[in-house]
């Protein structure tokens, strides 16, 4: 229901808690020496209205000048509801002037914003941009502009253009009283100066933008008037008499003419045309005074003159006379004949009370005063003056004076008390009190309260004495001095609080309090709360109220209101301090209310308790009258949410607007909290008297109980918390905590610090929700009248804060702004008595709880939360927004939302506890089943809970999810080395599974940086599977030698191809045989395309490729080629990277080279290779030896070393030439070959490089085949040597050493089996004879030769011979 508002108003000071406003000053100095004796006028105040300032989406809307003047200063500030105005204000300084009363002037043009100022000396013209000229857009949608006065340091204030100095007329003395200005239809610039002699001054300034002079003329009682040529007079004036002296002047432009209207000491008035330089009108006020005898002969002093003009009433006059005993407003209409002749007729007349004047303004309906009373405190009323036949004025209830004493309940800390100033004040008060030199400014609200802190506390311990004392008196100490700074603050502020002024804006009905340190607001008053704060002459007068139609009950309501005043002035300070503290400790209000009411039982001197007992008998139907007051309080509106269409404009956007909105919620969640307090402790007397004061009897007596005192005491609950929160400061946050948080919406501050949090709400909020309403219920385009539009945010304010109400957005507000402190109370004090948005508050609770650290708590609350989630609002909302598959129930998002929040603050222990709890509700949800299971498998192991996360994983209904997880428990026990829990679980029906992940993830990663090949090894190891476990180690051996061609590569080859062994080993032999891997699936890609290439490209046909089968022969000839590829990589690392992928014969002749003759020995007889390459490399490297220096020996030391020895004869006598050729017998001894191959390659190799043959080799061979060894010298041209042979194989033949030729029996009779290499010899015996040189040796051998053959001849003849 839209909220009654009455006719009173009251008053919200705007600027409580804002930033210390910066003065930029201007000084104007024209060169004047003071006056002697000048008079010294009060301090004064007024505004200027902007004309399309109830325009909504004007840059002017809301907008106003605010100016003040003390002595030489006129300070001017700019001010908007809707912006916050950047450069708005300045002081202006006039050296040796005196600014006159009325001396200030605003008025606005196309382009422009004159300012016409009046000093006793000069007059002076500012012109500014017009705001319409600094924006061009029509559209203000920013939260700071620039004032007018942004560049007002530019103007050249001196310059005759903008200031002219009064000249002093010939016979007259002193300065000007009082002033006026205007601007004229052609912009010259008028000021009416009231001249101390009487008669009026006018100054003109030509226009601002035109060459000119500056012209006066004087205007006087005489029907002659002279013109005044530049600053002489050229006229002889008449006789000036005293009583004309103008008090007040007045300017109206009608018809191309300015009137001058003035108000003087004979009490008469006097209308002056500019144009016709005359007095067109002069009328004696004290004809509307009645019974005033006396006054006459009393020259006037505080009479005061008001204009007013509009459309309908024409111009209007309003004299305030100001008479001893009495003050009169008389208010007159200007009446024009046809003949060009005024006159004044008498609209009304209203008397005031005997309070002093300060100021009052003329509308074109009402009247309002400002006056100051006998005690300085500020009184303001106001009064229609057309429709008021009984000549009463409405209340403005004023911000009453801070209490000079604050009560302190035992349990408080007398540092926490209300200081009645904004920031600024406070700083100022601060540097009065600490009595510093130095200047504190631009300090934070928190920064003030430690320094103020510590202050108070350092003046506390240098004033105490004793070292010792109790408690108890240190804290009488605390509230003393506590007491005195308070002190200091109610002397400041009291000085801050004179009111200098009065403006009301004709376009909206702004009605502002212009005071010397401060501006405040007056809005119109609830009818609620009219009732409570009137006065009781106002209150007793009433016979009708708007809160309800019917008369009857109106009558009742008023009584009851009278009654509860009697009640509030009965509850003294310390019981209203109980009840207090009950509703902050959520005690019973009910109970509380009982203690009151036995406090006032026993202590009622006054018998103030019968007197309530006299007028409840007097109230017909007390149920009717406190129903309509309940329904009237109660601000519960229906379940629709307000309209979110975003207004563009910035409507009451500035922090003065926020101040005053707020403050007027928390001034009517005050007084109704009070008014809700007395009507509960009513109720209860009501009770208490029974059917003494009840008509009905039984019946209104258990629905007072049953209902209305429930109603009651759920109200001042209510409006406690809305005071409470009112109240209470927010906390300042750094910019980068601020961020995303888990709510419907996302928040930015942008408002000023302190600021309580409902401005907080507001300004972040509730303002544009609110401007929404409002204009979706009219026009865009209708005036932004003030009565209506703040009553209307204000009430709309408090019905968004209102607890009862579903809407949710003042919590989501504070936790969206990091407000978690002050969310908790909130939630705190709600949570007894109010019965909606329960989960919601149980969610942002478990928030505050989680951003606390406090984790378990959150939880329980989270869960307390999800059985209202399909009831509340704003959880349904937090649970639509979901962005994964929708889930079946709403609880289970509600879930998901929570466990991700969760998540994101990192508390995995309450992720899997919430999980669980899920899943009971998710009983026929698979996939939610599956995606649960999945947040507990993970986060259990995160935790390193393998066991558990493996139960989870087990648990998981849906198979592609349980391969993920199994994939992931794979690869992170793999990388956390925790290998012996992933071998050891059992794998119920995944066994395959996982050996695929093992093996998909081996071929694919890095060899040396995964160890997949080992875990897959050790997984088969565990289940006994010893041919899929050699298998693995096998391929990987096998990549290892592909991909792995280092030294350390190699070494882990010979290890897998090892581990493989010994796995074939272990199965009986006829299952020792493996599958060779085929090389493609090592370089197979996871997730590759089986069709097309890494390129993208069809790939061909896959070939279908032959099934090899490795047996353990096969195995060992793999580990012995790996190991001799190791032993070659250790020998020479460089060769590493050829060894990997060498094949057996490529291995021997790299293994020779390096001299590792036993590896390659060991390579061919394994791979059954011929051992002439070895034999070839070692004969060769025995040259080398045989014919190289000293370093060549050193190196052969090293390959010698690798080489096993029989015996190793190291000493000086043996040599690396030495040990090389016994290393190259030995392996003649030891590899024996048939016909003596081994022997014939050694020998053709040092042949063939020119090295002579060692005895021994030589010896040997000739044991062994000594034809080749003849055809060897042969094919060498060792001719002598070959001759020496045949003579020692003849003579071996003949008997003679037929041993060293490995002749088992020499020719004889008995065995003839003896042969020769006749060919060789020939061969030989050719080339003798073909040199001349050796044919002694030629003829020896012939001869041998013929020794032997008649030897043969005789054998043979015997064995011829023979029978």
């Amino acid at each position: 229901m839209a909220a009654v508002l009455e006719r009173s108003f009251i008053e919200i000071c705007g600027f409580e808690r804002e930033t210390l406003q910066r003065f930029r000053e201007v000084i104007v100095n024209l060169g004047l020496s003071a006056l002697p004796g000048g008079l010294k006028f009060p301090d004064s105040a007024g505004a200027f209205h902007y004309e399309e300032g109830g325009k909504l989406l004007s840059v002017t809307s809301n907008r106003f000048i605010q100016w003040s003047t003390s002595g030489d200063t006129v300070q001017l500030v700019e001010q908007s509801l809707d912006t916050n105005l950047l450069n708005n204000a300045v002081r202006l300084r006039f050296t040796h002037c005196t600014v006159l009363p009325g001396g200030v002037s605003i008025q606005e043009t196309l382009n422009n914003v004159i300012i016409l100022i009046s000093t006793n000396q000069s007059v002076h013209r500012l012109v500014l941009p017009h705001p319409t000229r600094m924006y061009r857009s029509e559209l203000v949608t920013e939260l700071h502009m620039q004032s007018i006065f942004t560049d007002v340091g530019k103007l050249s204030l001196q310059d005759p253009s903008h200031s002219a100095t009064i000249p002093s007329l010939v016979g007259q003395t002193g300065s000007p009283s009082t002033s006026a200005a205007w601007l004229s239809h052609r912009g010259e610039a008028h000021y009416a100066l009231a001249s101390p002699v009487g008669g009026i001054m006018v100054v003109t300034l030509p226009p601002h933008d035109t060459q000119g002079s500056v012209s006066m003329v004087e205007l006087k009682r005489s029907s002659m008037m002279q013109r005044l040529s530049g600053w002489m007079p050229t006229a002889i004036r008449g006789d000036q008499s005293p009583a004309d002296l103008a008090l007040s002047l007045a300017v109206r432009e009608l018809e191309e003419d300015s009137f001058i209207f003035a108000l003087c000491q004979d009490h008469r008035l006097r209308m002056w045309s500019l144009r016709e330089q005359a007095c067109l009108l002069e009328a004696d006020v004290l004809e509307y005074m009645p019974a005033c005898k006396g006054v006459k002969r009393l020259l006037g002093q505080g009479h005061r003159l008001r204009l007013a003009f509009s459309s309908t009433t024409g111009l209007c006059l309003s004299v305030y006379l100001a008479v001893p005993q009495r003050g009169q407003f008389t208010v007159l209409q200007l009446i024009t004949t046809d003949n060009n002749r005024y006159s004044l007729e008498h609209i009304s007349t209203l008397f005031t009370t005997q309070e002093t004047l300060v100021d009052f303004h003329l509308t074109s309906t009402d009247i309002w005063g400002l006056w100051v009373d006998d005690s300085n405190t500020t009184v303001v009323k106001y009064i229609n003056f057309e429709h008021n036949t009984a000549g009463q004025w409405n209340q403005v209830f004023v911000q009453p004076p801070p209490e000079e004493e604050v009560h302190i309940g035992v349990d408080q800390d007398p540092r926490v008390r209300p200081v009645p100033h904004r920031t600024t004040n406070q700083l100022f008060v601060f540097q009065i009190y600490r009595r510093g030199s130095e200047r504190v400014t631009d300090v934070s609200w928190e920064t003030l309260k430690k320094e103020v802190t510590v202050a108070v506390e350092s003046e506390l311990q240098s004033s105490v004495t004793e070292f010792e004392f109790s408690q108890e008196e240190y804290r009488q100490l605390q509230v003393e001095f506590w007491s005195k700074f308070y002190a200091c603050c109610l002397q400041y502020q009291e000085s801050l609080s004179m009111p200098l002024g009065l403006t009301v804006s004709h376009h909206t009905g702004l009605v502002c309090l212009l005071k010397k340190g401060l501006v405040s607001f007056l809005l119109p008053c609830f009818a609620v709360d009219h009732l409570y704060l009137s006065y009781d002459e106002y209150l007793f007068s009433e016979d009708e109220t708007l809160v309800t139609e019917d008369p009857e009950v109106g009558r009742d309501v008023l009584q009851l209101v009278q009654c509860l005043r009697l009640v509030s002035d009965a509850v003294s300070g310390e019981m209203a301090y109980e009840m207090e503290k009950a509703l902050e400790h959520l005690q019973s209000p009910e109970k509380a209310a009982e203690l009151v009411l036995e406090n006032m039982l026993s202590n009622d001197s006054d018998n103030v308790i019968e007197d309530i007992q006299n007028k409840l008998q007097d109230i017909r139907n007390p149920m009717a009258a406190m129903m309509v007051l309940l329904r009237e309080m109660d601000l519960e509106t229906d379940s629709e949410s307000l309209n979110m269409r975003i207004s563009l404009s910035q409507l009451y956007g500035s922090s003065s607007a926020v101040s005053v909105i707020c403050q007027a919620v928390c001034h009517m969640a005050m007084t109704r909290a009070l008014f809700c307090r007395d009507l509960l402790i009513l109720q209860k007397l009501y009770l208490r008297f029974g059917d003494n004061v009840f008509l009905g009897g039984g019946a209104q007596l258990l629905q007072l109980q049953q209902d209305l005192i429930p109603r009651t005491s759920h109200l001042l609950s209510s409006y406690h918390l809305l005071k409470h929160i009112s109240q209470n400061l927010a906390s300042s946050v750094p910019m980068d905590i601020i961020v995303t948080v888990f709510v419907c919406f996302v928040f930015v501050l942008t408002v000023l610090s302190p600021q309580t949090v409902v401005e907080l709400f507001y300004q972040t909020v509730a303002r544009k929700m609110i401007i929404s309403q409002i204009y979706s219920q009219q026009q865009s385009n209708s005036l932004l009248l003030w009565t209506h539009m703040v009553s209307n945010v204000v009430h709309l304010l408090a019905q968004l804060l209102w607890p009862s109400n579903p809407g949710f957005q003042f919590p989501e507000c504070l936790m969206a702004n990091c407000q978690y402190t002050q969310l908790q109370e909130y939630v705190r004090l709600i949570g007894p008595w109010c019965q909606v948005n329960i989960g919601s508050c149980r969610f942002m609770l478990g928030q505050c709880y989680l951003a606390n650290g406090e984790g378990q708590k959150a939880l329980q609350c989270f869960q307390e939360a999800a059985t209202e989630v399909e009831k509340e609002e704003f959880l349904m909302r937090l649970t639509g927004t979901e962005e994964e598959e929708a889930v079946s129930t709403t609880r289970l998002q509600y879930y998901n939302k929570v466990l991700r929040l969760l998540e994101d603050v990192g508390l995995p222990e309450l992720v899997i506890q919430l999980a669980s709890l899920a899943i009971t509700e998710a009983v026929s949800d698979v996939s939610s089943q599956a995606a649960l299971w999945t947040r507990i498998f993970k986060h259990h192991l995160d935790l390193g809970h393998n066991s558990e996360a493996y139960e989870a994983l087990i648990q998981n209904p849906d198979s592609s999810m349980q391969l993920d997880c199994l994939r992931q428990l794979v690869v992170v026990l793999c990388e956390r080395s925790q290998l012996q829990d992933l071998v050891q679980f059992s794998y119920v029906n995944l066994h395959d599974e996982v050996v695929s992940i093992i093996e998909s993830r081996a071929r694919g990663l890095d060899l040396l940086a995964h160890n997949y090949y080992e875990l897959l090894y050790a997984f088969h190891i565990n289940r006994h599977n010893y041919r899929k476990a050699g298998t693995v180690m096998f391929e990987l051996g096998m990549r290892l030698g592909r991909e792995v061609r280092t030294r350390l590569g190699l070494q882990k080859q010979v290890n897998c191809y090892l581990a493989a062994l010994n796995c074939l080993r272990l199965i009986r032999p006829e299952y020792a045989w493996i599958v060779q891997p085929a090389s493609g699936a090592v370089y197979e890609r996871p997730g590759a395309s089986p069709k097309r290439n890494s390129e993208g490209e069809f790939s061909s046909e896959p070939v279908k490729r032959q099934v090899d089968i490795l047996e353990l022969k096969d195995l060992e000839k793999e580990y012995v080629l790996s190991r001799s590829r190791l032993t070659l990589a250790q020998h020479h690392p460089p060769s590493a990277a050829i060894a990997g992928s060498a094949t057996a014969v490529e291995m021997v002749a790299l293994l020779v080279q390096s001299g590792l003759f036993d590896s390659a020995l060991s390579l061919c007889q394994t791979f059954r290779l011929s051992l002439t390459p070895v034999f070839e490399g070692l004969a060769f490297k025995c040259v080398r030896l045989q014919f190289g220096g000293e370093e060549t020996q050193n190196e052969a030391w090293s390959w010698l070393a690798d080489n096993q020895l029989s015996s190793v004869v190291n000493t000086k006598e043996s040599s690396a030439t030495d040990e090389a050729w016994r290393l190259l017998a030995s392996y003649l001894d030891r590899y024996p070959s048939s016909n003596g191959q081994h022997h014939r390659c050694v020998i053709n190799k040092l042949l063939s490089h020119g090295a002579p043959l060692p005895d021994w080799l030589v010896k040997s061979y000739k044991a062994v085949d000594a034809a080749s060894l003849l055809r060897l010298y042969l094919n060498f041209d060792l001719l002598d040597s070959a001759a020496e042979l045949v003579l020692e194989y003849v003579d071996a033949l003949l008997g003679r050493g037929h041993q060293y030729f490995g002749i088992e029996r020499p020719l004889s009779a008995t065995w003839s089996s003896v042969w020769l290499p006749y060919t060789s010899i020939d061969q030989l015996l050719q080339a003798l004879a073909e040199t001349q040189t050796n044919s002694s040796v030629s003829d020896r051998v012939r001869d041998k030769l013929d020794e032997y053959h008649r030897l043969l001849d005789q054998t043979t003849r015997h064995r011829l011979l023979a029978p």
